[in-house]
């Protein structure tokens, strides 16, 4: 018990500096009694704290994705409460971890995520994308969704039109990995053919 309130307070008072976020991933990494508690931080968003949970839960499943399985259907129906940025950001990468995992396992002929969790990480992808989310977001967003684009015809269209849209307001990171997809999605394109 005295653990878990030795890692609250240190998410507490924790900052975005990778160092910190490193031990506070390798925390939780290391002793798995943590992770319900950091999860439920991360998914409440009235925790002033939630988006500090977000940055080192980031951090934790992109060691392993597959601990997020038992908390997909809350994680999942999250998704479109998330405001702070910062929370967003990491949420839209988990995300990314997500699909990639998904597509993985479907090649051996299993599901990481069902098709309505899916539906709703492929919905608050395309949110953030057109949306005021920051660069960062919108990157992990359109990295998402191309991955889903393999299983879900539909999806790559959607992206040609609306990735280049507003590219003047856009950032060079923005122009660079919309770049980037739109060169994946027409390597795809010619695949097929």
């Amino acid at each position: 018990m005295q653990q878990i309130s030795i890692f609250i307070q240190a998410l507490e008072n924790s900052t975005a500096h990778r160092p910190i976020r490193d031990r506070l991933s390798g925390e939780v990494i290391d002793n798995l009694e943590l992770l319900p508690v950091l999860m439920e931080i991360a998914f409440d968003i009235n925790n002033k704290n939630h988006y500090k949970a977000c940055w080192t839960l980031e951090l934790v499943l992109e060691h392993n994705i597959n601990w997020l399985s038992e908390y997909l259907d809350d994680f999942c129906e999250k998704l479109q409460h998330y405001k702070h940025e910062g929370a967003i950001r990491s949420i839209s990468k988990i995300c990314m971890f997500s699909a990639k995992q998904h597509l993985k396992d479907k090649k051996k002929g299993g599901d990481f995520l069902t098709e309505d969790q899916s539906q709703q990480i492929i919905e608050n992808c395309f949110d953030w994308l057109i949306n005021d989310a920051k660069v960062a977001s919108k990157v992990y967003a359109m990295r998402t969704l191309f991955e889903f684009g393999k299983l879900h015809d539909w999806i790559y269209p959607e992206l040609q039109e609306i990735l280049p849209k507003d590219f003047a307001y856009h950032s060079p990171a923005y122009h660079s990995a919309s770049k980037e997809i739109l060169q994946k999605i027409a390597k795809t394109g010619s695949n097929k053919k």
